[in-house]
């Protein structure tokens, strides 16, 4: 099966210069563990609840510390043809749980570890 079979369409965006307070309750409104971060229109970089942590465990104020200071820049990125298990194994070398998805050069889409899990829990294969 390919990430174009998993992945949750569309994205949820926290702009460059917004706080961490900003992109923790956009997280939060939109259930989601990830962001893509823009600098105006253009993707810039992923921030994830990973980041969010690691700001505290800083110390860093969430409600005067850019996204910009713990986003990751230029993150991996897969295509709705990467096949699944090649996504899997892409998060697990890179450490990461969330992906872009992108097409036609720019991006459509996330994939989580939880939505490959998802897919693994209710393959046939699991079913029994």
């Amino acid at each position: 099966m390919k990430v174009g079979g998993v992945f949750t369409r569309g994205t949820i965006t926290v702009a460059l210069t917004e706080d961490l307070i900003q992109a923790a309750s956009r997280m939060r409104f939109h259930d989601v563990g990830a962001l893509l971060v823009r600098d105006q229109d253009e993707p810039v970089g992923i921030l994830t609840e990973r980041d969010i942590l690691r700001a505290v465990g800083d110390a860093a104020d969430p409600a005067t510390t850019l996204v910009a200071s713990y986003m990751t820049p230029d993150p991996v990125t897969v295509t709705p043809e990467t096949e699944i298990a090649a996504a899997a194994a892409t998060m697990l070398k890179i450490g990461a749980r969330h992906l872009p998805v992108s097409e036609g050069g720019r991006i459509v889409g996330m994939i989580s570890a939880r939505d490959l899990l998802a897919d693994e829990a209710w393959s046939e294969d699991a079913l029994g």
